[in-house]
């Protein structure tokens, strides 16, 4: 006995079987009154003044942001301004800025936060630089033509190693009033030269207005 394949159903079948269940009797084609009482008014439906109809134009979904993850609240001039959720109160901000070579390479980075009113150091800043840089060279920052200063590194880790340095009122203001600051390493690979690393302080006075004081602890 022989079994046939079912056929895949096209478009004219589908059309062909649904015609029976649209087709009138000769009765009810043919009588007006008929006809009269079973049509149905869609005017109702359409809008007679011309108005669009109603459209839901969606809303947009934004991931809920989880504590402690960092997100940059804006970018003013040449500095992100990062901030880290806290459900419980405000978020802390800190600037941000990657340090490029001569070549454009990207090499190290810079991030600024204010500290509470009434210290030593009004500002801190954390520079992460190479792993191979030369640490007994130390860090030198300088501003426009300003005098330089050196900065230890603390330690180094998989992300690189860390110089952390605290800012003065005069210095910060220094940095404000600045053009551009430049940092330079020295490669422990090649002891007898120095990379240089210009930080552009564009934008660098209302993005550092923009972080809010923190409030020093209670003691």
């Amino acid at each position: 006995m022989k079994v046939e394949l079912l056929k895949p159903v096209t478009l004219a079948t589908l059309i062909a079987l649904a015609a029976p269940a649209f087709a009138q009797d000769d009765t009810t084609a043919t009588d007006p009154a008929a006809d009269a009482t079973t049509t149905t008014d869609t005017t109702s439906e359409t809008p007679t003044d011309g108005a669009a109809p109603e459209l839901d134009m969606g809303t947009e979904v934004t991931a809920e942001r989880q504590p402690g993850q960092t997100y940059v609240k804006e970018v003013i001039g040449d500095w992100e301004l990062q901030c880290a959720h806290n459900p419980e109160g405000e978020d802390p901000c800190q600037l941000y800025q990657l340090l490029k070579d001569g070549a454009g390479n990207p090499v190290a980075e810079i991030s600024f936060l204010r500290l509470p009113d009434g210290g030593q150091a009004m500002a801190g800043a954390t520079v992460i630089a190479p792993l191979e840089t030369l640490l007994q060279q130390q860090l030198t920052l300088s501003i426009d033509n300003g005098t330089a200063r050196r900065y230890s590194f603390r330690f180094c880790g998989q992300q690189g190693c860390i110089a952390q340095i605290g800012f003065s009122p005069d210095e910060v203001a220094a940095f404000k009033a600045g053009n551009v600051a430049k940092a330079v390493i020295v490669p422990a690979r090649a002891p007898d030269q120095k990379v240089e690393l210009p930080i552009s302080l564009i934008g660098f006075t209302k993005a550092f207005d923009a972080i809010p004081v923190p409030v020093a602890p209670a003691q």
